[in-house]
């Protein structure tokens, strides 16, 4: 969980009152905010921030407009608008397209910056680095002093060699090559470019260098003072969304310091996106219903309640009545996905200390689902005949699931930014993940035996997020006399211990010999598929030896066995 670090004086300046000097008393203020006093001195308190997903408690400026709703200083949704244009246009190259594609850009202008507020800004700017930046990889942050910039903006590439200017901190002009090896957080940060023969640079109409991005602003514009009075803030990354969640953090940290926001106009070069307007403070409504809070909580609250506890958590509500009631969720909460995080946020406003524990009312015994025990029976079947367990990743690509299975491309959950080739997208079947597997071991002593029991991802567009988990059991035997009997051996006892009847269809398959490949149908319905691995698949994955394999729906199958009962 993030541990933060705020100045005493400055928290307090930014809540308007005092907090409680008795640890115990802080230490329980706090909590409603989900923190709790790691250390505490005269000037500086630390607090571990128990929940990982709010990162608009990461500074003093978010954990103050929490706590002026708690203590009633203000109430409900605290109103951040943008005022107007700030006239800055960026131009993203298309070469940024595969290396750091997204930015976002918004100017604060009359911040009233101290040393402690500087300071703060710096925490925050590294915690949001650190933790949902992935330690830059995908998202990381400058600001900058607007008033010495000259728009339009352009965010581009540079050879390592080719641009050079003084990094923050130095008093030297160095390439960017030199930065990763010079600065120090060109050495912590550089290996999120160097696989890149272009590298990432953010300049102005007069050419002259802003950052580096992800590794170091310039030290000539990207310097903040408590002289700053306009800051221009920029966030690049590798997800859209992620960029645009991270500029709105620090913009209302911003505002929070007495600034005015002013949108920025990213202009892009792909199909998808287009021109964009920076940032991003639209909020979303969400209807609850005022038995479901009831429900949830275990108290029977007044209307008049729940819309107090409501507004004191810094939620706005638009309409209210006995059913239900119409919560404006703020543009910085983007934790918020159904409404019992709202009601969360409630009892907790509530103060969870005041209420009183009791026991459970329904008694029950502890027990494996009835899953799980199929599983079990599954692995040990298998097992039992001399097969050995593996776990391979879920994550695929179309060439072990499609390609080299000799089978045509069907179409499958895909990464919108994936990191590594040989992972773009879900597993939709088995047998492919242990044939990888089984090519990477073609050393071991054959005859080779193994299985699987695994989840598979289906494509599902009547679910609302259109993918289906699918348990399955995958097996292969591999060795010069591996064949159809020997599968279908398997099938039989697997079925037997199951307590189930089957059939095969013949049919035909890319990846199995034709003739020599079923699919599995159990009281009507197709569970699975067996059959002798054809030799073309063979070849493509480098093996020598005959395979057989067969692949089961599991989730079918614990399907039928429920109906039966």
């Amino acid at each position: 969980m993030p541990t933060i670090e705020v100045e005493r004086g400055d928290l307090e300046e930014l809540l308007g009152a005092k907090l409680p000097d008795d640890p115990e008393e802080l230490d329980n203020l706090l909590s409603f905010v989900k923190g709790e006093v790691k250390q505490l001195s005269d000037a500086e308190i630390q607090i571990d921030i128990k929940d990982s997903n709010r990162a608009d408690l990461w500074s003093a400026e978010g954990i103050a407009r929490a706590l002026r709703g708690i203590l009633g200083i203000e109430r409900g949704l605290k109103e951040y608008r943008v005022e107007g244009d700030s006239g800055v246009i960026v131009y993203v190259d298309e070469r940024l397209r595969n290396i750091r594609p997204y930015i976002g850009c918004a100017v604060v202008k009359g911040v009233r910056l101290s040393d402690a507020a500087i300071r703060n800004l710096m925490r925050f700017q590294d915690k949001l680095d650190q933790t949902y930046g992935r330690g830059r990889r995908r998202t990381s942050i400058g600001l900058y002093n607007f008033d010495l910039i000259a728009p339009p903006l352009y965010y581009t590439v540079s050879k390592p060699g080719e641009t050079r200017f003084i990094p923050l901190g130095f008093s030297e002009e160095l390439s960017l090559e030199e930065i990763l090896e010079r600065h120090p957080k060109g050495v912590e940060y550089g290996h999120i470019v160097k696989p890149f023969e272009m590298w990432p640079i953010f300049i102005d109409s007069r050419r002259k260098v802003l950052s580096f991005p992800p590794i170091i602003n310039s030290n000539d514009l990207g310097r903040v003072t408590i002289d700053t009075r306009n800051v221009l803030v920029e966030v690049t990354g590798t997800s859209f969304k992620a960029v645009l969640h991270t500029l709105t953090n620090v913009v209302l940290a911003l505002a929070d310091r007495g600034g005015k926001i002013y949108s920025a106009e990213i202009h892009y070069p792909y199909e998808d996106l287009g021109v964009a307007t920076t940032p991003s403070l639209e909020k979303e409504k969400m209807e609850i219903k005022v038995d479901y809070i009831r429900g949830v909580i275990g108290i029977p609250l007044t209307l008049r309640e729940i819309i107090d506890l409501i507004e004191r958590s810094r939620y706005g509500v638009l309409e209210a009545d006995e059913e239900k009631v119409v919560v404006e969720v703020p543009c910085y909460r983007t934790d918020i996905m159904h409404p019992v995080d709202v009601v969360e946020d409630i009892a907790i406003a509530y103060d969870l200390n005041r209420m009183e524990p009791r026991w459970p009312q329904a008694v029950t015994m502890g027990g494996l689902a009835r899953e799980t025990e199929l599983r079990n029976i599954v692995r040990e079947v298998m097992i039992g005949l001399g097969y050995q367990e593996v776990l391979t990743f879920s994550m695929s690509n179309p060439t072990t699931l499609f390609t080299k299975m000799n089978v045509p491309c069907e179409d499958v959950i895909e990464v919108v930014n994936p990191k590594i080739s040989s992972m773009t997208c879900l597993r939709n079947w088995l047998i492919p993940s242990l044939m990888e597997l089984l090519s990477h071991n073609t050393h071991v002593e054959y005859p080779q035996r193994i299985f699987e029991v695994g989840y598979c991802v289906i494509r599902d567009d009547k679910l609302p997020n259109r993918a289906r988990d699918v348990e399955k059991l995958a097996c292969v035997t591999i060795h010069s006399c591996a064949g159809f009997s020997e599968i279908k051996s398997v099938l039989d006892a697997l079925f037997m211990n199951l307590n189930l009847e089957y059939t095969l269809r013949e049919d035909v398959h890319g990846s199995f010999i034709e003739g020599r490949f079923g699919i599995i149908v159990v009281e009507g319905e197709e569970v699975g598929i067996i059959g002798e691995i054809h030799p073309q698949v063979l070849e493509n994955w480098g093996l020598e030896n005959p395979a057989a394999a067969l692949e089961i729906n599991l989730s079918s199958i614990w399907q039928i066995i429920k109906r039966r009962r």
